[in-house]
């Protein structure tokens, strides 16, 4: 028998151990290559898998501006993962982060259901690239200033006399 879960999800039935539910945002330098980035995501769902966890979905976020420098990088690689796995797993994963010197940050989050499907960041990805489909702005009206499109259609005011 399944449990329900507000929001929808991936849960574990009753009976079953229930594992903890993870979330963890990993950030690589941007001198690292996409490759190395795919090596470092491995070898973290490794340290996951030996500890008797899973890693349920992998997301490549992409090369991103960061908000302000973090150890003199001004960009880094974004990747979310999303984990099934016991607490002492998770930690050692983290150890294994605060040790490779190409991981600039990380946030591991306990959640109580995993999203399934893309993630926010993909969703607002996939809908930019939509819109930079779209040639110009042809699905907004074009207003020309010249022609009185800016202020609409305003009748003109009488002009007071007196110089005020």
């Amino acid at each position: 028998m399944l449990r329900p879960v507000v929001g929808g999800g991936r849960e574990k039935p009753e009976g079953e151990k229930r594992m903890s539910l993870y979330e963890c945002v990993i950030l690589a330098r941007q001198e690292v290559s996409g490759q190395q980035v795919e090596t470092l995501t491995e070898e973290m769902t490794n340290v996951i898998t030996q500890g008797g966890g899973q890693v349920t979905k992998k997301e490549y976020w992409g090369l991103r501006n960061l908000t302000y420098r973090m150890k003199k990088n001004r960009k880094a690689h974004y990747v979310l993962l999303n984990v099934d796995a016991p607490s002492p797993a998770v930690k050692e994963m983290e150890r294994q982060m605060s040790i490779n010197e190409d991981v600039l940050r990380y946030l591991t989050i306990r959640v109580d259901t995993l999203e399934e499907g893309p993630s926010a960041m993909m969703q607002a990805k996939s809908g930019r690239e939509e819109r930079e489909g779209r040639e110009g702005r042809g699905d907004r009206p074009r207003r020309d200033f010249r022609e009185g499109g800016f202020r609409g259609d305003r009748e003109e005011r009488p002009r007071r006399e007196g110089g005020e």
